[in-house]
């Protein structure tokens, strides 16, 4: 990987993946929306900075010029971020116009940002609950809301890009994102208070820090096909042991085995073993 399209590149976790992507000596190109998101490109010192739509073939097509991986992070980051219309169509318009101009252009491997969100429990309209534990990427979909069903149709062109245009596509379904200085302590705070907060997403977050370094680890791979990973960190985001979490808020669900400690209720094998990954950045309730 000698160069790298970033889009969404002045969002939090794109400023991230810029800066890391440099460190690691890869150019990068920076798609932003607006002039702001540019000068937060800038300040993490993109080689190139294309300021346009990610929904306009003609922005992404120049943006993607030259550069033979992409790291696909702009939309819209849950369903109160937009009308539901909003948010479903900007968020698959933009997935199929930046990986259609990625193929055209002969790149062979991309990364998209999905969701543990896919599984349509944390923005469920009526509670639901996991079929089984611990969620993994085949877990039965029960999606009620305009952000999840986004992430589907999003994983499912990554799938077909690869038949289309040979264009390898990793997904990774992250998580709550924070870091140590803004967000998850926050959010630990919250759960400490109410854990039942905790139950839709299994009370599992991964530092932003670790994300820039999963699309890193994804962006990597070798052009093989589509493939999809829960990545997140090994443990929740409170004191209390997720065996007793699971008593109390999840009675009645399968559990495929048991949790040490505060273990996440996830399954995160194919992370481990597709991408070597392991979360470093850990936040200690």
């Amino acid at each position: 990987m000698k160069a790298a399209l970033v889009t969404g590149a002045g969002g939090w976790l794109g400023r991230h993946v810029v800066a890391l992507f440099r460190r690691e000596h890869v150019a990068v190109t920076a798609l932003v929306l607006n002039a702001d998101d540019a000068v937060e490109a800038h300040r993490v010192e993109a080689d190139r900075v294309v300021v346009g739509d990610a929904r306009d073939a003609r922005v992404v097509r120049d943006a993607v010029r030259g550069n033979d991986v992409v790291v696909h992070l702009a939309a819209l980051p849950s369903p109160a971020a937009g009308t539901a219309e909003e948010v479903f169509c900007l968020n698959t318009a933009t997935t199929f116009t930046v990986l259609e101009q990625a193929g055209l252009a002969g790149v062979k491997r991309a990364v998209i940002a999905s969701s543990q969100a896919i599984s349509g429990l944390p923005f469920s309209p009526k509670p639901r609950r996991p079929p089984y534990l611990p969620i993994d990427e085949a877990i039965p979909l029960q999606i009620g809301d305009p952000y999840a069903l986004s992430k589907q149709a999003d994983e499912a062109t990554a799938a077909m890009m690869w038949w289309r245009h040979g264009l390898s596509v990793c997904a990774l379904r992250f998580p709550f994102l924070g870091g140590a200085r803004f967000g998850v302590p926050e959010h630990a705070a919250q759960l400490a208070r109410d854990p039942s907060l905790g139950v839709v997403d299994a009370w599992a977050y991964l530092d932003v820090r670790d994300a820039a370094r999963a699309c890193l680890l994804a962006a990597r791979l070798p052009a093989n096909g589509y493939d999809v990973m829960l990545v997140a960190a090994p443990n929740t985001l409170v004191r209390e042991p997720t065996e007793s979490l699971l008593d109390t808020f999840l009675p009645g669900v399968a559990r495929r085995r048991k949790f040490a400690g505060n273990e996440v209720p996830l399954d995160l094998r194919r992370g481990r073993a597709i991408l070597g990954f392991e979360a470093e950045n850990i936040w200690v309730p």
